[in-house]
């Protein structure tokens, strides 16, 4: 199974160069670590990117709250990705019909699929929505990711949802090359929800799972979100990176403080996934 080969033996199962890239730094860098800068200003975003490129695998933006964005944004995010070696996830959820976000993913002002390496999408509208983004990011070696779990409480994607976003990601491995979930997918027996599924199991399909709502202690946010550990999402539900937004950038010991919290989460997320390999 993928959960127990090592992410540098992984990447000869995808033939995406984005989650090749992915893989490859995440075994170079030893981190399954990506942070979620959730903030309002290019200044924040820059600092936060500056302060954790060098512990992190993936950079998630949410480019659409930045109040002053310009293009010298973007241009300052790919030089520090390249520096720092991560990739950049514009966490967009597109949710609309094919043409629709064709246009959302090249164009308009943020211009998406020109500067993040990888986006992601709800499969609501159904599989138009994975042509039309396809059609723009498959020709400049990008990636997506479905959600097929969330990790707010309450949130509508489970049993049918999840096991329909499986199933539409293996018809568009070569640019779909994982989800957003809660646990390794796809599942190959079990119940997702109240649905029970059974599938063949494959030793050659992998997909990559980025999981968020991470925190070294489990407590929610008042709004609806649920943490769990960085061993219970690596080691006990061998998903392979991540996300944490707050418990990095957000504390005492300003910058310091930053980056002291960020080799905190990487080490604790990598020491996860040796566990787990070494099973």
């Amino acid at each position: 199974m993928a959960a127990k080969k090592t992410y540098g033996e992984r990447i000869a199962l995808h033939s995406n160069p984005t989650a090749r890239r992915l893989l490859e730094i995440m075994e170079k860098k030893k981190s399954n670590l990506s942070v979620s800068a959730d903030v309002r200003t290019k200044r924040e975003l820059i600092e936060i990117a500056t302060l954790t490129g060098p512990y992190i695998c993936v950079l998630k933006t949410h480019i659409d709250t930045i109040d002053d964005f310009d293009r010298d944004l973007v241009v300052q995010l790919s030089e520090l990705a390249e520096k720092h070696e991560f990739l950049i996830f514009e966490d967009r959820k597109f949710a609309d019909i094919g043409n629709t976000v064709k246009h959302q993913y090249a164009d308009g002002i943020y211009r998406i699929a020109d500067w993040s390496h990888i986006t992601n999408a709800h499969v609501v509208p159904g599989e138009g929505i994975i042509k039309g983004l396809k059609e723009v990011g498959l020709p400049r070696s990008r990636a997506l990711l479905l959600l097929a779990e969330m990790s707010s409480a309450g949130n509508l994607a489970s049993g049918s949802y999840t096991i329909d976003a499986v199933r539409l990601a293996r018809k568009h491995r070569e640019f779909v090359i994982g989800f957003i979930g809660m646990r390794k997918l796809p599942l190959y027996s079990g119940n997702v929800g109240d649905v029970s599924i059974s599938v063949d199991v494959n030793e050659e399909e992998d997909f990559l799972v980025l999981t968020p709502g991470v925190a070294l202690q489990t407590k929610g946010d008042g709004l609806g979100q649920q943490y769990r550990t960085p061993h219970d999402v690596i080691y006990k539900s061998g998903c392979d990176v991540i996300i944490v937004g707050r418990g990095i950038y957000v504390g005492e010991g300003g910058p310091e403080g930053t980056i002291a919290r960020a080799k905190q989460y990487r080490d604790a997320g990598w020491q996860a996934y040796l566990e787990r390999i070494a099973q």
